[in-house]
């Protein structure tokens, strides 16, 4: 299956500490890894190790760790093609605090480099994907992205990630077949659990199927039908490494779904999938 993803690629660094330090403390890493990061990168990076064809559109920088982020893409077989290249600008790096006694990550986000706009991703070829997902990010050019879609590619499934509160959300709540919400979403919302959001954000999203993630508590879903499913998180014997869980969760759901699987069973092989990713360092080996 042909799968576009659209959002941003980071550079990651992450530095393994043994505790997570307080204000004003000096503390050694025990190790650093760079990474190629963003969360639809990720998504793919997955998604890929699934045999499915995946291309990936955002904005590129042309600096000193472009080389970095290319070879990364090739290697897990992402088509960037697709790409706009930015010239005399900084890729966004985000600087990751990896805390070894149980996995938790703290970011420290820095960009300056223009989000992928409207009228780039119009001139797109988008006929032969069977599927795009998108972040929730700079949600004035994802609005017209979606109603394009929405018009001249109605078969094609949509996915929308949101992650975190942003300004002017409400208008993209019609425009795709699935959202993905954060417990850190829910939780801004006001909601205290997954079940009482999803019914709220219904009232809003009545066309579409609405998952919420929950950490350890698995995930839930409500479908168009108005079944409310759940499932369990399947966690590992040690928790190491967090980063991309969300991420990891998102490439099993779009999986699942391509893949004809009930939705029971797409809610379960991603918290599967998500749980088997926080047990080990890094995207790889995951199919």
């Amino acid at each position: 299956m042909q799968i576009l993803g659209v959002g941003i690629v980071t550079l990651d660094i992450i530095n393994l500490v043994d505790h997570y330090p307080v204000e004003d403390e000096e503390l050694r890493a025990e190790s650093q890894v760079i990474r190629r990061g963003g969360n639809t990168a990720n998504t793919l990076t997955v998604l890929s190790q699934f045999n499915h064809s995946c291309f990936w559109a955002g904005t590129i920088a042309e600096d000193l760790s472009t080389d970095f982020i290319v070879s990364d893409l090739n290697k897990h077989k992402i088509n960037y093609s697709l790409a706009k290249k930015i010239t005399n600008s900084k890729q966004p790096t985000s600087y990751i605090t990896l805390n070894k006694t149980n996995g938790s990550r703290t970011i420290v986000h820095y960009r300056d480099l223009p989000e992928l706009d409207f009228s780039y991703f119009k001139m797109l070829d988008l006929e032969n994907f069977n599927w795009i997902h998108f972040e929730a990010r700079a949600i004035d050019e994802v609005f017209g992205m979606l109603q394009l879609i929405k018009s001249n590619f109605p078969s094609i499934p949509v996915s929308v990630e949101i992650e975190k509160p942003r300004k002017h959300l409400e208008k993209i709540f019609t425009l795709a077949d699935l959202f993905i919400y954060s417990k850190a979403y829910a939780n801004s919302c006001g909601f205290k659990n997954p079940e009482a959001f999803l019914q709220s954000q219904k009232l809003v999203s009545p066309n579409a199927d609405l998952v919420c993630t929950w950490g350890k508590a698995g995930a839930s879903a409500l479908l168009k039908s108005d079944q409310l499913i759940h499932s369990n998180a399947y966690l590992t014997k040690n928790t190491v490494d967090t980063i991309g869980a969300g991420d990891t969760f998102n490439a099993g759901l779009i999986h699942s779904r391509l893949t004809k699987k009930s939705w029971q069973a797409s809610l379960e092989f991603s918290c599967r999938l998500a749980g088997k990713k926080c047990g080990q360092m890094g995207f790889n080996n995951l199919a």
